[in-house]
């Protein structure tokens, strides 16, 4: 998939002005946070080695008294002033320090021996005569510097304030705003769920689903609150540094910048590698998440028939190949990531000491030790940002991965949720010459005609695979028919949104699904507009009475995930609760009595002659008995309808409904007709 990089971003670009904050508040703490070692620099090269400048002789107002005479650091003094007047020098030898009543004509390789300093650079030496300063002597000289000291130690402890203030804003400000932006991409994955069609869900299994919207999402979260996270801080990390190694010299800093293209090099053959082991184990993950999910809802059945062995054997097959590609991920980025930052740190500590070491042997040239200092600080903070991206790149490219798979289920066609209102239909059906396939041209359904008027009850007989539920699927739109017309109260389905043409129209499936919540919920659907009182007296009508007797918290009662804690015929009756609570001018029974047992059945049975009063009913049914007050009852035989009419008539056939009913009646057993 493309772009994916580009779709990810415009979800952050949804929160940008929390972002844009967040990176100012960053770059603040970044610019505190990396004035520290000039400040260090300034500390060693001014005052603590700073001493070994020029001490220039004045009469008064001195800074240092020695010998009984007044001195002042010369790059404090005039320098018009300054020039004819006696100067003095101190230099370090080891732990010990010497005066000299001169200045050195260099700097380089220092030794002492019998009062007398040798300075060799390049071959070319010069000697001086020196004096051994005592601790208390040498404290005079530094004295001066101490008051600079402690105020720079205070500036840098205030930015230390400072940036600590601004990092934990931008890291808050950064992780708040990924958050959200999750939180929108998994209401906008499980809201695009809602518009796919029914038959998206046949061909991809629940699990799988449900993997993308929870596990693919948490990849993409980890991009938002770490991996960017991390690339912004590092970015402006880098560039803070580079423009600091800039300010000490330009020369070395241009050979660090090598440092970037070997980042991308290194980004483009990670990615190669890592994306397809990924891909794999983003798909694995998804398989185990289904094999789970099936395994779970089946246990009933696998404990049943022993298949615990096979079913344990085909999850190990799957777990080993997600474990092997993870284990092939794994050794990318043991070669790629620590260790060869360390490989590149190292190398660049070389290059430093080089550089720097090598000014006294003539190769390299001399810096101060402030700018030293300073260079080994801000090399070393440079491959912070570097192993922070390094360590990354895993991260961000499994959220790469994961945006392809979720942005893939975004990309399905479905139907946005229309608002679209319709006046209450009648209930007046009618088919024309209606053909359905699930698959092109293999038709399920076939020149299907008839017609159902408001208050009638309609219902469909035939042979599994006769095609009675797929008439129900047409109806209620969660397939589109290819041939003919549906039409109701003479208006085409197809000319309306699926929403309002379902908001008219009840189902009370064979197996009742049950959501977790309570039996109010599970009625009302959480629908605000129904009162308690109407699922009362829905509960009351479909013969629930006695239920709630005996529960309880009544309709609080706290219901299980699919309905556990209840029987099957509780179950359906909530079902059928919930189908007439929604007051529908159109009724849909999807062989709804066909797992309950004859005592309720004869409950609901007694209900339904008062609630399909005025309401157009079709009912599916495997129970022939059930439908012998239906005033239209279509048989069904490989998609077409062979037979028509009410039961009496029917009967009076004696053909295909005949034998059915007699078969399930007993055989020779005589029938009211």
């Amino acid at each position: 998939m493309k772009h994916v990089g580009k779709r990810l971003l415009a979800y952050a670009l949804q929160f940008k002005r929390t972002i844009i904050i967040a990176l100012v508040f960053l770059t603040i703490a970044v610019a505190a946070e990396l004035t520290g070692p000039f400040i260090a620099k300034t500390m060693i090269d001014n005052h603590i080695l700073g001493i070994e400048k020029p001490w220039v002789e004045v009469t008064e107002n001195g800074e240092v008294s020695y010998g009984g005479k007044e001195y002042i650091r010369s790059d404090r003094y005039a320098r018009e002033i300054r020039e004819g007047k006696p100067q003095i020098q101190i230099f370090q030898q080891g732990l010990q320090y010497y005066l000299l009543n001169e200045l050195v004509i260099f700097d380089g390789e220092r030794s002492v021996e019998n009062g007398v300093l040798t300075v060799t650079r390049n071959g070319i030496s010069t000697s001086y005569t020196v004096y051994a300063l005592s601790p208390g002597e040498v404290y005079q000289f530094f004295q001066p510097e101490v008051r600079y000291l402690f105020m720079l130690m205070g500036g840098y402890f205030l930015l230390i304030i400072i940036s600590a203030f601004f990092h934990y804003h931008q890291r808050y400000l950064l992780q708040t705003s990924a958050n959200k932006i999750i939180k929108q991409m998994r209401e906008d994955v499980f809201a695009k769920v809602h518009q796919l069609p029914i038959q998206y869900f046949d061909h991809l299994p629940a699990g799988k689903i449900v993997s993308r919207i929870t596990n693919d999402t948490e990849a993409i979260r980890e991009l938002y609150v770490r991996v960017l996270a991390t690339f912004f801080t590092s970015i402006i990390y880098m560039i803070g540094i580079f423009i600091a190694l800039f300010l000490l010299d330009s020369t070395l800093a241009f050979a660090t910048l090598a440092i970037i293209p070997i980042l991308i090099a290194w980004m483009i053959f990670y990615r190669k590698y890592a994306g397809e082991f990924n891909r794999v184990i983003r798909e694995r993950l998804s398989d185990i998440n289904g094999k789970i999910n099936e395994s779970i809802q089946g246990m009933s059945i696998v404990q049943a028939f022993g298949r615990e062995k096979e079913v344990t054997n085909e999850f190990e097959v799957m777990n080993e190949d997600h474990f092997r590609h993870n284990n092939k991920l794994l050794n990318l980025n043991a070669a790629t990531s620590f260790n060869l930052v360390n490989f590149f740190r190292n190398l660049a500590f070389v290059g430093l000491i080089w550089y720097f070491g090598g000014g006294a042997l003539g190769v390299g040239t001399l810096f101060t030790m402030g700018v030293l200092y300073a260079f080994v600080d801000y090399i070393n903070r440079l491959f912070e940002p570097v192993n922070g991206i390094v360590n990354q790149l895993a991260q961000l490219e499994e959220a790469r991965i994961a945006g392809e798979r979720v942005f893939k289920l975004m990309d399905e066609p479905g139907i946005a949720l229309s608002e679209e209102k319709v006046t209450r239909f009648k209930g007046d059906v009618s088919f024309q010459n209606v053909s359905f396939a699930y698959e092109k041209n293999n038709y399920v359904l076939k020149n299907i005609t008839f017609s159902a008027k408001q208050g009638e009850t309609v219902a469909f007989v035939g042979h599994t695979g006769s095609g009675k539920s797929s008439m129900m699927n047409i109806l209620f739109r969660f397939y589109d028919h290819q041939k003919g017309k549906i039409t109701i109260d003479e208006i085409d389905i197809h000319s309306i949104s699926k929403q309002a043409l379902r908001e008219h129209m009840a189902i009370v499936l064979q197996d009742p699904f049950l959501f977790t919540g309570t039996i109010a919920s599970n009625v009302s659907m959480d629908d605000p507009s129904i009162s308690r009182q109407e699922i009362i007296e829905a509960l009351h009508k479909v013969g629930a009475g006695n239920m709630l007797q005996q529960l309880p918290n009544g309709i609080d009662e706290e219901v299980k995930e699919k309905g556990s804690t209840l029987s099957s015929g509780q179950r359906q009756l909530i079902s059928f609760a919930r189908a007439l609570v929604f007051n529908p001018p159109i009724l849909i029974l999807d062989e709804a009595t066909a797992n309950i047992d004859t005592e309720t059945e004869e409950v609901i049975q007694r209900a339904l002659d008062v609630v399909k009063e005025g309401r157009t009913t079709f009912v599916i049914a495997h129970r022939l008995s059930t439908i012998r007050e239906a005033d239209q009852i279509l048989v069904l035989d490989h998609g077409e309808i062979v037979e028509q009419g009410n039961h009496i008539s029917l009967m009076e056939e004696k053909g295909r409904y005949y034998h059915m009913y007699q078969l399930q009646s007993g055989a020779g057993r005589q029938t009211a007709s």
